[in-house]
């Protein structure tokens, strides 16, 4: 059946009015709150962003507070989420709007599309949602949706953006574009999924060239994932009941994030040699094992983290440096560190080390 460009998006809209989670970020147009929603969101589940969500408007309502800040709390408050860099940007143009727009969030596309993070996937959702601007959006969820409504084959990849923002453009409604934005990511995350799609419940099922041809399920093309396993040492290095913690660079992994000294474990070498070499490259000193802790494992994106958990005592005292702090149990809860240094911490405390 062609497409009715008219009834498309009337039909995508009522069934959203129907059908939609109640989801905390839903339930305002503040641009400030919906920007950082869209930024939580991206490579992290609805389930999983709602609590940060919460936590995060609780402890900064609005763009000044986030300004006003450290660069340390903020990316503290984004423990858990991965990706620290959206953190971080959050954080400069959080100090842009209120340095530039009197905290005020901007509404111009030529103002927004300039603030550090924001793509064109940020900039349409924000200036769409929060504004209601006809401005059209493309994540993996509405990448999907139409790749299957046009029968495009291949894998999800930004290559096909052109032809899926033709098709948007001719769809989009003149006004309501929040609603309509919003359908079309819901429908991907609820209907139209990337396995197992309910085509039978599906508004505008009609109108799709995959169903209609019965290709829906290899359409998009599976993408190929590959997780690496690494392991490494970690030295948990005590000294009057203080632990040593380092700060990693300001660039690369992790960047800005606290961790245990330690590093990935070579071909041929055992966990305790390792160990031993990490921290001596990494802070210059000699320590002594006491102890094995249990290991930890520690998912992230591309790669599993196996780690091994060591307690030393230091042979010598480190010099003093901005990127080392001696910290007690308590104080260390208080720095921002990815996940599996996170998980370290509250091992120690569930071993009641002091």
């Amino acid at each position: 059946m062609p497409l009715r460009i008219d009834s498309f998006a009337t039909q995508m809209m009522r069934w959203y009015r129907a059908s939609a989670r109640d989801l905390p970020w839903r339930q305002t147009n503040d641009p400030y709150k919906i920007w950082i929603s869209e930024v939580m969101l991206q490579q992290t589940t609805v389930n999983a962003v709602i609590p940060h969500y919460l936590r995060w408007i609780k402890q900064f309502p609005n763009i000044k507070s986030v300004a006003s800040s450290s660069a340390q709390t903020v990316l503290k408050s984004w423990q858990g989420l991965g990706y620290y860099s959206r953190a971080r940007n959050i954080h400069a143009t959080a100090k842009i709007i209120t340095k530039n727009f009197d905290g005020i969030f901007p509404n111009l596309k030529e103002h927004v599309r300039l603030l550090p993070g924001f793509g064109p996937y940020t900039t349409g959702a924000v200036l769409s949602i929060a504004f209601d601007q006809r401005e059209p959006i493309i994540d993996a969820n509405v990448r999907r949706v139409v790749m299957r409504q046009l029968k495009v084959l291949g894998k999800a990849l930004p290559i096909h953006d052109p032809k899926i923002l033709e098709f948007l453009l001719k769809v989009m409604p003149k006004k309501n574009n929040r609603i309509f934005n919003q359908s079309l990511m819901e429908l991907g995350a609820l209907v139209c999924r990337s396995k197992n799609p309910s085509c039978l419940i599906c508004p505008v099922k009609k109108s799709c060239l995959a169903y209609k041809h019965g290709v829906q399920d290899i359409i998009p093309q599976p993408k190929e994932i590959i997780i690496k396993n690494i392991s490494a040492a970690i030295a948990i290095i005590r000294h009057k009941n203080k632990y040593l913690l380092q700060k990693r660079p300001a660039k690369g992994l992790f960047a800005d994030l606290w961790e245990f000294p330690g590093g990935k474990i070579e071909t041929g070498e055992t966990a305790e040699q390792a160990l031993l070499r990490e921290v001596h490259e990494e802070i210059k000193i000699a320590v002594i094992i006491e102890k094995q802790l249990p290991s930890v494992i520690q998912f992230y994106t591309q790669f599993k983290a196996h780690l091994s958990v060591w307690l030393c005592r230091p042979r010598e005292m480190p010099a003093k440096r901005r990127d080392l702090k001696w910290l007690t149990l308590t104080a260390l809860k208080e720095y921002p560190m990815s996940s599996g240094s996170a998980k370290i911490v509250d091992l120690l405390t569930k071993l009641s080390f002091k």
